[in-house]
């Protein structure tokens, strides 16, 4: 397949649910057969921790449902995290979901304001999934300037820091990040 002259390439079949040890494994697997001249594109993965590590073990693009779903959900994608909106600690927070981003959702309304609609207004689902696309929008831009910049390892550790506070990483992002020379601190 790898041989096809064929504009990239699609990894797909992964995502449902299996173990993260053997999620990472087969992407790893995946990528080091593929040439590297070709885009790699990694179907229906899209959590935040996924995409910083997969494009550490070679994927170039991804595709996923999960920003519009937990945005249905009450959530919001943040460095940090998730915001769940639907909590009663919103309910008098008058920032923006993410002071530092630039979606109109931040832009316009608070923490509070959502908090009172997003259990009974549809529009407050797409005023999330505005941000939350954003969100990824400006995660993957970080990766490609940190890749360019050849600080990936070091933007790696930063985005897990934040993730990660007590630095109580998962073992597979441990293990997958060891496999490609990148040493969580």
């Amino acid at each position: 397949m790898s041989k096809r002259n064929v504009p990239g390439f699609a990894i797909g079949g992964l995502s449902g649910g299996e173990d993260k040890n053997d999620f990472w494994k087969m992407v790893t697997l995946s990528t080091d057969f593929l040439p590297k001249h070709k885009p790699r594109y990694l179907m229906g993965v899209g959590f935040p921790v996924d995409l910083v590590v997969c494009s550490a073990l070679g994927c170039d693009m991804f595709d996923c449902v999960y920003p519009t779903r937990t945005a249905r959900f009450g959530t919001a994608l943040i460095p940090t995290g998730k915001l769940d909106l639907k909590k009663k600690g919103c309910a008098e927070d008058f920032r923006p979901i993410d002071e530092n981003c630039s979606c109109s959702t931040c832009r316009q309304f608070t923490r509070a304001y959502l908090h009172t609609i997003v259990t009974k207004e549809t529009v407050a689902s797409i005023l999330l999934t505005i941000h939350n696309i954003q969100y990824q929008m400006d995660l993957m831009r970080s990766i490609k300037e940190a890749i360019i910049q050849d600080k990936y390892p070091e933007f790696v550790n930063d985005f897990m820091q934040k993730q990660f506070p007590t630095r109580n990483y998962p073992e597979w992002t441990v293990d997958a990040l060891a496999s490609v020379n990148i040493k969580l601190s």
